[in-house]
């Protein structure tokens, strides 16, 4: 069969528009200069059009939501969140935004979170919690200053009971003098790129901050019980670290969810769910678990 094809010099005529004058020789010059960088400055404005309201996106925690949500995500936040109204975890009464001093100023209470962040890495919030009530009965309490005021030895006698004590002895007396000074003089940081570039501050404690700290979500903050819980219930797929974690989430979870999601999962994670020999018997949501779909089979 006989294919008609358009000649290639045909085609290109066809893309140039019909307003552009034309020469025996083709197009003008001045008339080619004109019509090209007209294109060009269409299509940058209209793709700089686009990242603008990606960025307003972002910034305002409206994201787009996944088709690859996992199946009865809902029903299982609901069980876990039955369970957590009917026990009282440590993260309830001891987590890094109950610590603070109610009484102190905004900056100092500020501080006081971020610092208490900071401590519990690696280490069970009963420990957070009674080294923090230490430091806060230091003289001048809990502020940057009095950190400084410390030498590092006196700090890390302050410090026991903490994982990596002497790393984060130097981690607070560095951040401590960063404060102080300009831009912040005596706040802590308000922004996530800001906070990660703190010694000894990651985005799971930025994340944290600026929520406990700041009223403000731009993510999830995600830990190893988040982590490790999101992973067992089949809501992440292949994530090494908790970092991505928080991308799998965040691009399927209702912004509504980001906040309330790792205080939900800690607590579960310290009563239910826990590391080892999770109490799947005792989960409402054991059905709709691949874990606990697998303890019912042992048991059965």
């Amino acid at each position: 069969e006989e294919v008609n094809v358009v000649p290639k010099k045909a085609r290109r005529k066809r893309l140039v528009p019909k307003s552009v004058q034309r020469s025996s020789k083709g197009i003008k010059s001045i008339e080619r200069e004109k019509f090209v960088p007209l294109v060009k400055e269409e299509v940058e404005k209209e793709k700089k059009g686009t990242n603008e309201k990606e960025d307003e996106d972002v910034q305002a925690g409206r994201r787009k939501r996944s088709k690859k949500e996992p199946r009865d995500w809902e029903t299982v936040w609901s069980a876990i969140q039955s369970m957590r109204e009917e026990t009282i975890a440590p993260v309830d009464t001891m987590g890094c935004d109950r610590l603070f001093d109610s009484e102190a100023p905004p900056p100092v209470r500020r501080f006081q979170i971020l610092v208490s962040l900071m401590l519990s890495s690696q280490t069970k919030d009963q420990a957070v919690s009674a080294c923090v009530k230490r430091l806060q009965s230091i003289e001048g309490g809990l502020t940057p200053s009095s950190i400084l005021a410390l030498s590092d030895d006196e700090l890390r006698s302050q410090l026991y009971g903490v994982g990596f004590h002497n790393r984060k002895t130097t981690y607070l007396k560095k951040v401590s003098s960063t404060i102080l000074d300009p831009p912040y003089n005596g706040d802590i940081p308000r922004t996530l790129t800001e906070l990660v570039s703190l010694p000894g501050v990651g985005p799971k404690m930025a994340h944290l901050a600026l929520q406990a700290a700041w009223n403000d979500t731009v993510g999830i903050g995600v830990d190893v019980h988040v982590h490790r819980i999101a992973a067992r219930l089949g809501w992440t797929k292949k994530c090494p670290t908790p970092e991505h974690t928080r991308k799998a989430l965040e691009e399927w979870l209702p912004f509504e969810k980001w906040r309330p999601i790792n205080e939900m999962l800690v607590g579960f994670g310290q009563t239910v769910c826990t590391p080892v020999n999770p109490k799947c018997g005792e989960c409402k949501a054991r059905s709709l678990c691949p874990v606990g779909r697998r303890h019912r089979l042992k048991k059965e």
